[in-house]
């Protein structure tokens, strides 16, 4: 029975364990700055903006 290959196993696997948990919370990271952002877009979209004077916007000037 080899049991060399066991202690290289279990490294291996361990690595693999450490690369996938940094891989996932960098990616949690991620998902979270979009949502930030998304938020910050949302907010902006449904700014109000101040109307115009009753006198502006009614109508076009066609002489020009």
């Amino acid at each position: 029975m080899d049991v060399s290959g066991i202690g290289a196993a279990a490294s291996n696997l361990a690595q693999y364990k450490t690369a996938t948990d940094v891989q996932l919370a960098v990616f949690k990271k991620a998902i979270d700055i979009s949502a930030q952002n998304s938020l910050q877009l949302i907010q902006a979209a449904t700014q109000t903006l101040p109307n115009n004077p009753p006198n502006l916007g009614n109508s076009i000037d066609t002489f020009a």
